[in-house]
């Protein structure tokens, strides 16, 4: 016995020495090499394949669900199209991010000029030499579709329609519009104006995002000015399908077209559709397609911000294992019918070398099904792991080394 295990103390010595002297720091990939782990891998029933599609005689179709960023419908969502009207979600965006900054008010008074006051196409009716303030210039470019109205708030907020102009096409890069250009701000055919449905359906999560304080003109039925009364021209407002803004359009060219948000039970989607011929075919496509995205997909909760999602083992850790946990809610969006055939896999590198912070980005926990793009959020140390002393540190190093990792 003795001469079989002194060999072993001696070794141990030799390698506590090499050990202290390396300053420790072996990695278990080094130390582990001939018991390789494989990555820590944990499946659950759960959702999976979206629907065949869905035809539509919109030119343009898409649809998104806000929460996830899923796609549910798309049809030619990156091609130009005129978006007429739509536009003014653009301008109204700069408005009410001038609003936000506190660089204009919704009291403030704008001076109506000749050009606005002769602008062709749907009206607010603003006077000639008139004064209109922001809050009613807004309710007239959203709710009435104005033209005259954002002219007069170009005019009255940059000091002209080329320099709000600028403002415009600048801010749209900043927020992720790929490929949109303005040439006016209130959507009049122009060969240089267009936008995309996908763009738009960005545009429209931006404006519902950033700015909740003003997003509640979208959603009003109607509004009186100068003694005119006019109705908002979004058909799903009337409809009682959850829809609570945004904007139509329609020009020869264009077609009729729209985009809408629609909110039910804790689900938001943005619907974008172009090119329809007639305003009943817009009303009646748009309630269409909406219903089939409730009716079709559902989100599903799978973690919630900290939720522990597995245990992983710590390579010389002052604990053997650490809380693998998600930074964020983790919600998909998939075809109900699908949900069974969803997997839930989760991928780090094993073991995790100590020490590990708090909240450190360790892996990732991937959800798949067929025909749908994975879904995935970062993993993260749910505590703080400390490394092991020196010597807890030279006992398992040996441990591995002289037994192969067996314990």
């Amino acid at each position: 016995m003795k001469t079989h295990v002194m060999p072993r103390f001696i070794g141990f010595g030799v390698v506590a020495a090499v050990l202290l002297a390396a300053g420790l720091n072996c990695h278990p990939a080094a130390a582990a090499r001939a018991h390789p782990k494989p990555k820590a891998t944990a499946a659950t029933q759960a959702p999976g394949k979206p629907t065949a599609g869905m035809e539509t005689q919109a030119k343009h179709a898409l649809i998104v669900e806000v929460e996830t960023n899923t796609v549910l419908l798309d049809k030619l969502a990156d091609e130009h199209l005129p978006p007429a009207s739509m536009s003014k979600i653009m301008t109204a965006y700069i408005v009410f991010d001038m609003l936000k900054q506190g660089r204009a008010s919704l009291e403030d008074e704008l001076p109506v000029s000749e050009r606005a006051w002769r602008l062709q196409g749907s009206k607010m009716f603003v006077p000639i030499g008139g004064r209109i303030k922001i809050d009613d210039l807004l309710k007239g470019m959203i709710i009435q579709s104005g033209n005259d109205a954002c002219l007069v708030l170009a005019e009255g907020l940059a000091g002209s329609e080329e320099a709000f102009l600028e403002l415009m096409n600048q801010k749209a890069k900043d927020i992720g519009l790929k490929d949109s250009h303005f040439t006016n701000v209130s959507g009049l055919p122009d060969p240089n104006h267009w936008m995309t449905a996908r763009d738009l359906a960005t545009l429209a999560i931006r404006t519902i995002k950033d700015f909740p304080d003003y997003y509640h003109y979208y959603g009003q039925v109607d509004y009186e000015y100068n003694n005119i009364k006019q109705g908002n021209r979004n058909p799903l407002l009337y409809k009682g399908v959850g829809a609570d803004g945004l904007k139509t359009g329609h020009t020869e060219e264009a077609g009729y077209s729209l985009t809408a948000s629609v909110a039910r039970e804790n689900r938001r989607i943005i619907v974008v559709i172009g090119g329809l011929p007639t305003m009943k075919a817009r009303a009646q496509e748009s309630e269409r397609l909406i219903e089939w995205a409730f009716r079709e997909f559902n989100d599903y909760r799978l973690f919630g911000a900290g939720d522990k999602v597995e245990d992983a083992e710590i390579w010389l850790g002052s604990d053997p294992k650490v809380p693998l946990t998600v930074g964020r809610d983790l919600i998909v969006t998939l075809p109900r019918k699908s949900r069974k055939d969803m997997k839930v896999t989760v991928e780090y590198d094993r073991p995790i070398p100590a020490p590990v912070s708090k909240g450190q980005t360790l892996g990732k926990v991937i959800v798949t099904a067929p025909d749908v793009p994975p879904a995935e959020a970062a993993l993260v140390a749910g505590v703080s792991v400390d490394r092991m002393d020196a010597l807890g540190r030279i006992a398992t190093l040996a441990g591995y080394l002289v037994w192969g990792g067996r314990r």
